[in-house]
This record gives structure tokens, C-alpha cells and sequence, in this order.
């Protein structure tokens, strides 16, 4: 997934945001900033959302079971990753990739998984705890091996 493929999906996806969280044109309008006329052209499919447009419904519905089942996680985790290609540091608890996740690789206490939807890798441990993501398997692989290195020297 890149920014490109975020903006067509969000943009295909809108409406169904929209009527998810019972919301009208204007009202979404208003959240976003926008125009109701902007709102109409996008889920009409007469225009595309912009960069902007979708960082702001991904992070306002970021409860929005749309958009999880669009991204195959977290909005908000997929975005980070598109503005910065690596996601470090949080470390926060997850459901352990039963549904939307294949296992890459196993190495000590830690997985690597891979995104189906939105092709992207995670690193998780043994109590679903995701420690970093990342679009680039080179980079997953060495992030693995690297947890791998630093947690043994801890225990």
C-alpha cells in the first residue's frame, strides 16, 4: 500500500464512513474542514480526496470499523507508516494477527507478520505487544533480528 492506494480507498470509502457514524454531508464536511460540495463530489466519485482529507478522516474515525477492515488494522498505524515509512517506539497490545496477519517469521520471543490488506509488517512478541511496523521486509528482518539481539542481553 502507498499514499496513492490510501487516497483511492478512503475516497471509495466515505460514504460508508459517513453513514457509519450517522453523520450528513455538512456535518462530515464540517469535521473535515471542507465543503459539502467537496463531500458530494467524493463519494459521487467526480473527485478523489487529497494527502490532507485522509489523514484527517483516519484519524477523526479512527474507530471506524470501515476503516480498520479497509487498512486491516489500526487507520491511524497505516498512515504513520505512510508519512514515515517506519513505525518505532509505541508499543501498544494487539489482537495477535488471527485475522488479518501472516506469519512471516518466529525468532525467539518475537513474530514478524505481514499485513494481507495493506501489506505492511509487524513485529510483535509473545503477549501480542506490536513494537514496530514497517512497508520494507528488508527492514522488518533486521528490526526482528535486532529485537532478538536486545531483549536477550536483557534476560
Amino acid at each position: 500500500m502507498n499514499r496513492s492506494h490510501a487516497i483511492i480507498v478512503v475516497s471509495k470509502k466515505l460514504k460508508l464512513i459517513r453513514l457509519e457514524h450517522e453523520l450528513t454531508q455538512h456535518q462530515l464536511a464540517n469535521a473535515l474542514g471542507i465543503s459539502k460540495r467537496t463531500v458530494d463530489q467524493i463519494e459521487t466519485g467526480r473527485m478523489r480526496a487529497d494527502w490532507t482529507i485522509v489523514v484527517a478522516v483516519c484519524a477523526i474515525f479512527q474507530d471506524s470499523e470501515i476503516l480498520e477492515q479497509t487498512f486491516g488494522d489500526d487507520p491511524i498505524v497505516i498512515i504513520k507508516l505512510l508519512a514515515d515509512e517506519t513505525s518505532k517506539g509505541t508499543k501498544y497490545k494487539t489482537m495477535g494477527g488471527k485475522v488479518w496477519w501472516k506469519l512471516i517469521k518466529n525468532s525467539g520471543r518475537f513474530r514478524l507478520q505481514q499485513n494481507v490488506i495493506s501489506q505492511h509488517y509487524r513485529i510483535i512478541d509473545e503477549s501480542d505487544y506490536r513494537f514496530q511496523s514497517t512497508f520494507d521486509l528488508e527492514q522488518a528482518m533486521e528490526m526482528l533480528e535486532e529485537l532478538g539481539r536486545d531483549r536477550g542481553k536483557k534476560h
